[in-house]
Formats: C-alpha cells, structure tokens, sequence
C-alpha cells in the first residue's frame, strides 16, 4: 500500500516532528480505511484569515472553521471515471486550521496533537465520502475516528 500525502505548514507553528506525526497518523488511517491501491492527498495547515477565505467562498460562511475537506473523487451523475488501474486515486485536500486546533485542544482540555490528529481524521474520512449530516452517519464517522485514533494511539 502506498498513500502520498503532500504536507505544508503555511503557519511556521508546526514543528517537523508534529507533521510528521500527522503524515504517519494518515497513513495508518489508510491502511485501517483499507485503501490498498496507490493514492495521494494533500494537508495544508492554515491560520484563520485563510480558513475564513476558503469558507467563505466554498461554504459561504464568513467566519473560521477547524478543518475543510476537499473530495476529489465524489462524481456527479453523467462524469465518466478516467483514472485506470496504473494511475493513483486521488483523495483531495485537507485544510486545518492550527489557531483553531489550539484554541479546541484548550476547550476540550486534550493535547494539541490529539486536536490535530483529530481534524486530520476527520478530514480524511470526508475524503473517503464519510458525512455527518444524519444522526446515524454522525455516529458512524465519530465511532470509526475514535477507532483509528485509539489505535494509533493519540488518545484523549
């Protein structure tokens, strides 16, 4: 199984040894997701001027958010799949904001890598077409990141 994940740290606030964590943590959550084919994504790690943008204009909220998911692979009716077997899926984006990390690892009194393991899970579950938007998907998606968090060990 091979997932390539593109990283960067627009805020300078992350220390190599934190993304790397984060990177690991993705991978592990690929591997317990069961995505055996090759695939790439990206982790952008923002601060809330830029968060706010991007909901703004995807969202059309005016106010900063914790993490924002970008699927690629969602088709609307009548797309035809183009990817073949030698090419790589493509997940998509991953937007978190590290301010607002900070911020909810204080309010929920956990660590900030805990926060930030936490909205990459979350994050990266958007990106396999998990939802919150029903009570049933919410414990779903809930139940499977507490899961792969216990698993992997980053723990409350």
């Amino acid at each position: 199984m091979m997932i390539m994940i593109d990283y960067s740290d627009e805020t300078g606030l992350l220390t190599e040894k934190q993304m790397e964590d984060i990177i690991r943590l993705l991978q592990f959550a690929a591997k317990e997701e069961g995505i055996v084919q090759s695939a790439e994504l990206s982790v952008t790690f923002v601060d809330n001027e830029r968060i706010t943008e991007i909901n703004r204009d995807y969202r059309g909220k005016n106010k900063p958010t914790d993490v924002i998911s970008f699927a690629l692979e969602e088709r609307t009716e009548g797309e035809i799949d183009i990817v073949g077997d030698h090419m790589p899926r493509v997940l998509g984006d991953i937007i978190i904001s590290v301010p607002k990390a900070e911020q909810q690892a204080k309010e929920y009194g956990h660590s900030f890598m805990r926060e930030l393991g936490f909205l990459s899970v979350h994050g990266f579950l958007h990106l396999l077409g998990f939802d919150h938007e029903t009570e049933t998907e919410e414990k779903e998606m809930f139940s499977r990141q507490e899961e792969i968090l216990q698993k992997f060990g980053l723990t409350r």
